[in-house]
């Protein structure tokens, strides 16, 4: 696997560099803003772009932006976006336009080598992968109604975990069930959400973004 990271802060990025390197994953480039970002990218067309949020030369959302049209004109590129704090907003920018190899994970996860190199496999491998974290404020969101409130304490537990990109097997692991109970929960999250009919192997992911608007 070949990746070009982007990230400004040269400590993290060397450190970031040496995790994957020692995990097998070549990485091809390196940037320390968004426009050596694009070209590095552009240049070496790697199997994976990780990428900042927070770049210069503005410091706000130029990772976002280049994750964007990075996707836009070499959409066979997974991208994972590393990030301080959840931005709901930036999760939403980020999938608005599909699901498919695309993540979005804290940067103290990077600290949890195992973590952040499956994370890095999972997005190149064409998944989508949310940080646990992220999927907790998520969840934890209240509203005065929506699509989430049609589930039952189980139904949230899984979607919560499917969030996280767990499969069927290690679902039933955390929650103690079996697989064909995780698999009876799934269709009626899918069910309740409206997403039944929903084509491609996204859903799981999807399920969770539904009730962002509602």
């Amino acid at each position: 696997m070949r990746v070009v990271i982007a990230e400004d802060s040269v400590l993290l990025r060397e450190g970031a560099v040496r995790l994957l390197e020692g995990a097998g994953i070549e990485v091809v480039g390196q940037a320390g803003d968004s426009e050596e970002l694009l070209r590095k990218v552009r240049g070496h067309k790697p199997d994976v772009a990780i990428i900042d949020i927070l770049m210069p030369p503005g410091h706000s959302d130029e990772g976002i932006r280049a994750a964007n049209e990075i996707r836009a004109e070499l959409p066979g590129i997974g991208i994972l976006i590393l990030s301080q704090y959840v931005e709901e907003r930036y999760v939403r920018q980020l999938l608005e336009d599909g699901a498919a190899g695309v993540g979005y994970l804290l940067k103290d996860r990077v600290a949890d080598v195992e973590s952040f190199v499956r994370a890095v496999q999972r997005v190149s491998d064409g998944e989508a992968v949310l940080d646990p974290e992220v999927v907790a404020q998520m969840m934890g969101r209240r509203r005065p109604s929506g699509p989430l409130d049609r589930l039952t304490v189980r139904e949230r537990e899984v979607l919560e975990a499917m969030a996280e990109g767990l499969t069927n097997r290690a679902i039933a692991g955390r929650l103690f069930l079996s697989e064909r109970a995780v698999e009876r929960h799934v269709t009626s999250i899918f069910d309740k959400l409206e997403l039944s009919d929903v084509e491609g192997g996204h859903r799981r992911v999807l399920s969770v973004l539904a009730f962002l608007d509602a």
